[in-house]
């Protein structure tokens, strides 16, 4: 059993607020089970005797490394294929049919272990078929990405996919994968992972038809939102579609965009000025 059960509230304040100022994420002050949960099996792997110590190594140069461990252990949160399902069904019925013959780009930021991109991608997959559509799923942990990008998780994660995109986008594990699900690589193909963190704006200068934000800003205290959404505005083209959690609320920001379902919003389209000529 671990000996490292307590945290001084030097060395949690500390932490969180690392945290903080690293990723947005705010940990409350009831969370000292959660970060000692998580973390100390990290002070007995590196022979340190309390989170003090623990937290001056991570600090220095050669804790770099383990700088990034401990922020994805803090930060990778639980998802799963198609929660939330209003927002795959608003996708496939409203926005869809809005785009047209148009290339389809969809940004699925602080995607975690890519349940929600493969089930963005089998959305479009489903509905475009081979048109033109593309997803770029982000996230700041490095380690879920990896995960991310392999496709393949436990068979019993399959329970909310619908059963026609179990049949058509996933394969069942045999062999030493008995028990895992893949998702097919003609569907794999069209994602990009890459790691990306959310306080800074995208350094291309790409434009989204949808960016998926979601259950993430529940973290976030009202200045890291407002500036976590003004940098996905950069990245939303005229018109585009912003879709949060359920759970979640821009209520008290300034965005100049438009809520048009709950948790679902657009930015306005721009506006060409057209000028008359007037006879004299």
């Amino acid at each position: 059993m671990s000996t490292h059960s307590n945290i001084s509230p030097f060395a949690f304040h500390k932490i969180r607020d690392y945290v903080y100022r690293t990723a947005g994420i705010i940990i409350g002050a009831d969370k000292t089970a959660m970060v000692t949960g998580r973390l100390w099996r990290r002070l007995e792997l590196f022979g340190h005797k309390d989170y003090e110590t623990y937290f001056a190594y991570v600090s220095s140069p050669a804790g770099a490394q383990e700088r990034s461990t401990m922020l994805d252990l803090l930060t990778t949160n639980e998802t799963y294929f198609f929660r939330e399902p209003a927002h795959f069904n608003f996708l496939r019925d409203e926005i869809i049919p809005q785009q047209g013959p148009n290339k389809m780009r969809v940004w699925c930021a602080a995607s975690s272990t890519g349940e929600e991109p493969h089930s963005i991608a089998m959305v479009l997959a489903d509905t475009l078929g081979k048109c033109d559509w593309d997803i770029l799923a982000t996230d700041i942990s490095g380690k879920v990405l990896e995960h991310a990008r392999t496709g393949v998780y436990r068979a019993e994660r399959i329970n909310h996919i619908p059963a026609d995109y179990l049949k058509n986008y996933c394969r069942r594990g045999i062999g030493e994968y008995e028990g895992m699900l893949a998702v097919v690589p003609s569907l794999r193909s069209r994602i990009t992972f890459e790691q990306h963190n959310l306080l800074h704006p995208r350094e291309t200068n790409e434009q989204f038809d949808v960016i998926f934000l979601r259950n993430v800003l529940i973290y976030f205290d009202n200045a890291t939102k407002q500036k976590v959404i003004e940098n996905m505005l950069q990245s939303l083209r005229p018109g585009g579609w912003l879709i949060l959690g359920h759970c979640e609320s821009l209520q008290g920001l300034n965005l100049g965009i438009k809520a048009v379902s709950p948790s679902i919003y657009r930015k306005p389209a721009a506006v060409t000025s057209v000028l008359r000529r007037v006879a004299s």
